[in-house]
């Protein structure tokens, strides 16, 4: 096989020789052809401009609005003002690439015209032959594994969206599987398509143009290194994300403390986990931190008996026990959201030098209400000893008081709430 410069010389030469034949032979039929091929090509050079720039007039013309943006869901990627800048540039571009092709076989076709110049014109000729073998041999020669990157892909995708269909099943809970829950359904289907989509990544790579150059593997190196230095953090938080999925540790909607936050899981994303307090306030807790931390949920154990509230108050020794029990349980029964069954109960916690520790203990199935809850449950632990004449006293207020006046207010003093 030949190489690559002596078949452009022979190719050259064969042009020359066909030139000189009708040279000799017809050399008003080359001047005509020359004349034509000249006309023919700046006829639509002009024809392709005049076209081509009412085009981008009309495009020009139209309203913003009437461009359709890229857009990813609600977000979009760009925008009808930038679309409309797109398509203008694209229509110049073309208008040019047209422009200078017309241009090159007007110019070579005028050139063929005249003896002295017919090598220029055989040169040109030959380089852009040449340019075109040279495309349409590499297309030819990467066909093959074209064809395989292809194929590869559309049985990634199709292998994705069966895997996606069982997991869908798993989620909506037609689908079971003994001892794995509906909630893993998403982060494990997210998992497994992601450890596909980089099998995937991995094979068609070898496949790509220029994959064997050390450019190219000089700059997926960079990349690399620059992502495991950067991603640190990152990565990280995605891990306790999916560890926090698979321990179920909470779900949206549970109401939840995290280290000093306490309040509902409004969002679980890759990064983030996102609780809204009982202040209204949204705050963001990295995936990371949630899994260093204590995690206490109040939801989940609605379905079975609730969640037990309790506080606890000090009596001194001279009030019966029996007595401050059926006043907290009394209490407890006065106070909004805590459940009749079942029952409300006390237990003494300790036998202090000068005082007994009693603590109250009530269900409720609202742990959203817990502040209001233990509000009205303190205040109607106050109102029930009031009524009885029972001072709550500690130690430490004792020291600074001469015992003979009980530190109770008057009934007016407390408000007379209504406690029914």
């Amino acid at each position: 096989m030949p190489a690559p410069e002596e078949a452009a010389g022979e190719l050259t030469a064969a042009i020359l020789h066909f030139f000189q034949e009708m040279d000799d032979t017809a050399p008003l039929a080359r001047l005509v052809t020359a004349a034509s091929v000249f006309g023919v090509c700046m006829l639509l050079l002009l024809v392709s401009r005049f076209v081509i720039g009412r085009r981008v007039k009309r495009l020009d013309a139209i309203p913003e609005q009437r461009y359709k943006p890229l857009r990813w869901q609600a977000q979009d990627l760009v925008s009808a003002a930038d679309m409309k800048a797109f398509w203008m540039s694209l229509w110049r571009t073309l208008s040019w690439l047209i422009s200078v092709a017309l241009m090159v076989v007007g110019v070579t076709g005028l050139l063929t015209g005249f003896s002295w110049s017919l090598n220029l014109a055989a040169g040109i000729i030959v380089m852009v032959i040449n340019a075109l073998r040279f495309v349409w041999a590499g297309f030819v020669d990467y066909l093959p594994n074209l064809v395989t990157i292809i194929v590869i892909i559309f049985l990634a995708r199709y292998v994705v969206r069966m895997i996606g269909v069982v997991f869908e099943g798993i989620s909506s809970r037609r689908i079971y599987l003994k001892n794995f829950y509906p909630e893993w359904a998403e982060t494990s289907f997210g998992i497994i398509r992601l450890l596909v989509y980089a099998l995937t990544a991995v094979i068609v790579f070898p496949y790509l143009p220029g994959s064997s150059s050390p450019a190219f593997q000089g700059i997926s190196i960079f990349v690399g290194v620059l992502v495991s230095l950067g991603s640190t953090t990152a990565v990280a938080n995605v891990i306790a994300g999916v560890v926090l999925t698979y321990t179920r540790a909470f779900e949206e909607g549970d109401q939840v403390k995290i280290a000093e936050t306490r309040g509902r899981i409004v969002e679980r994303s890759t990064f983030v986990t996102r609780v809204q307090t009982l202040k209204n306030e949204i705050v963001s807790i990295p995936n990371s931190m949630v899994l260093n931390n204590n995690i206490m949920n109040y939801s989940n154990n609605m379905g079975r008996r609730g969640l037990l509230v309790h506080t606890s108050v000090t009596i001194g020794y001279d009030v019966p026990w029996q007595t401050v029990n059926r006043l907290l349980i009394d209490a407890a029964h006065r106070t909004e959201n805590i459940i009749e069954q079942p029952e409300p109960f006390v237990l003494q916690t300790a036998l202090e030098d000068n005082y007994v520790s009693y603590e109250v203990n009530g269900w409720i199935h609202k742990p959203e209400l817990l502040p209001r809850i233990y509000s009205d449950l303190h205040a109607n632990i106050l109102d029930a000893f009031q009524r009885e004449n029972i001072e709550i006293t500690s130690p430490h207020y004792r020291a600074v008081r001469d015992g003979t006046q009980p530190a109770i207010p008057p009934a007016g003093e407390s408000g007379d709430r209504d406690v029914g």
